[in-house]
C-alpha cells in the first residue's frame, strides 16, 4: 500500500508527464469520449441504475481501455497488467490508485457483449459523425484496399481441413471434443501472400513472384482522399476476393465521385456499379494478355498508383504501431479486432490533424 505522504509526489510525477505532453492526455483533450456513452449503453443493456446490477466499471473507461489495447496489441492478460502498472493509463481510464481495475475477464466480456450486439461498428459510425461535426468531411474522392492479417495458424488432419472446407463449424467437426472446437478458428482460411512489384520480360510476360503462404483474415478499408481517415471497412477470410467487396467499403457521402484501385477491383460487374452509382472508376487497368503494356496505360497507372499509395499509409501505420494480428477465433471476433484498430488509426488521424491545425 503506498504511503499517504507519497501522494503529492504522484501528483507533481503525473503532472510532469502532462508537461511533457503525455499522448493519453493529448487523445483525451482531442476525442470526446463521452459522445460514445450512449451507443454503450443501449449496446451494453444498462439501465438507469435503479434496479441496481450495475457494472463496477464505467462503460466508457471501459471502451478506452479497448483502445489502449488496440494501440499496443496486447492480449487481455497483458492488458489487465499495463492497467495496474501505468499510472498514466490509469489517469486516462479515470482509475483511482489503489482502487478496484478490471481484469482479463471483465476486458473479454466486454469486448464480446459489444460485438454480439453490433456496438462497436455503430461506435464507428458515430466517431465518424464527430469528425464531420469537427469539418472534417470525406472530400477529394476515396480510395480502395485490402490487406491481409495473420491468425494462429490451425493443425487440422486431412479429414479435419476438408471439413472446415465443406463450411463446417468447429462444434460439428468435433462434436466430442468441446474444449478442442472452442479453440478452432474454421473462418480464417490460407491463402497466398503475393510480394514485391508486378515486373515484366521484354516480351512482355511477367517475371515470377514470391509467393508466401499466409493464414488469417483480410481487413478491407476505404479512405477519402483528403483527410485519410477510414470511412468504410469489411472484414473476410484470407481467401475472399478484393473485389467483391468493393460494394461494402465505398460511401456514397464523399463530395467527389473519383474511386482508386488497384487491379483486384476491376471488372466489368464493378465497372458498371460505379457508373450506374454516377462514380468515376480510377482503378488500374490490366496489362493485355501476351502484350506488353501500352506507355500511355502505365503513364495512367503510374499517376493512380501515387494517389493510392495514401492508402498504403494506413496498413502500414496499424501493422507498424498495432502490430496486426488476430489473436481470437472466428470471423465476428476479427470483425470486432479490426474495427478497434481502425477507430483507433481514427483517433491517432484526428490527433495528426488537430494537431497541424494549430501550430498552423
Amino acid at each position: 500500500m503506498m504511503n499517504p505522504t507519497n501522494l503529492f509526489g504522484l501528483s507533481e510525477h503525473l503532472e510532469r508527464l502532462s508537461e511533457h505532453g503525455d499522448p493519453l492526455v493529448v487523445l483525451d483533450e482531442t476525442v470526446d469520449f463521452e459522445y460514445f456513452r450512449a451507443w454503450l449503453m443501449e449496446g451494453l443493456g444498462y439501465g438507469d441504475g435503479r434496479k441496481g446490477g450495475r457494472p463496477p466499471f464505467d462503460p466508457v473507461s471501459m471502451f478506452k481501455a479497448l483502445i489502449l489495447q488496440a494501440q499496443h496489441n496486447l492480449s487481455d492478460a497483458k492488458m489487465e497488467f499495463m492497467i495496474r502498472d501505468r499510472l498514466s493509463w490509469m489517469r486516462f481510464l479515470g482509475f483511482d490508485l489503489g482502487a478496484p481495475t478490471p481484469d482479463e475477464n471483465t476486458i473479454r466480456l466486454f469486448r464480446n457483449k459489444l460485438t454480439e450486439t453490433g456496438t462497436l461498428k455503430q461506435v464507428m459510425k458515430a466517431f465518424d459523425w464527430q469528425l464531420k461535426k469537427k469539418g472534417y468531411i470525406p472530400m477529394g474522392g476515396q480510395i480502395v484496399d485490402a490487406s491481409l492479417v495473420p491468425a494462429p495458424k490451425q493443425r487440422n488432419t486431412e479429414d479435419e481441413k476438408a471439413a472446415v472446407k465443406e463450411g463446417k463449424s468447429a462444434k460439428e467437426i468435433w462434436p466430442d471434443e468441446p474444449n478442442k472446437a472452442a479453440q478452432k478458428d474454421t473462418d480464417a482460411r490460407w491463402t497466398l501472400k503475393i510480394g514485391g512489384k508486378v515486373r515484366y520480360r521484354p516480351d512482355g510476360s511477367p517475371l515470377p513472384m514470391i509467393a508466401v503462404p499466409t493464414f488469417g483474415y483480410k481487413t478491407h478499408i476505404s479512405i477519402d482522399r483528403k483527410y485519410g481517415f477510414i470511412r468504410g471497412a469489411a472484414v473476410t477470410s484470407a481467401t475472399h476476393g478484393d473485389g467483391k467487396i468493393l460494394r461494402e467499403v465505398v460511401q456514397p457521402d464523399n463530395t467527389a465521385s473519383d474511386v482508386w484501385a488497384d487491379t483486384a477491383y476491376r471488372s466489368k460487374a464493378n465497372e458498371a456499379w460505379l457508373s450506374r452509382g454516377m462514380l468515376t472508376s480510377r482503378i488500374h487497368r490490366r496489362k493485355p494478355n501476351g502484350k506488353p503494356m501500352s506507355e500511355a496505360t502505365s503513364r495512367a497507372n503510374g499517376k493512380k498508383s501515387a494517389v493510392r499509395a495514401r492508402v498504403e499509409h494506413v496498413f502500414a501505420h496499424q501493422k507498424n504501431r498495432f502490430g496486426l494480428f488476430i489473436r481470437t477465433i472466428g470471423l465476428a471476433r476479427a470483425e470486432a479486432k479490426l474495427t478497434l484498430a481502425n477507430l483507433t488509426y481514427n483517433m491517432d488521424r484526428l490527433v495528426f490533424h488537430e494537431r497541424r491545425n494549430a501550430t498552423g
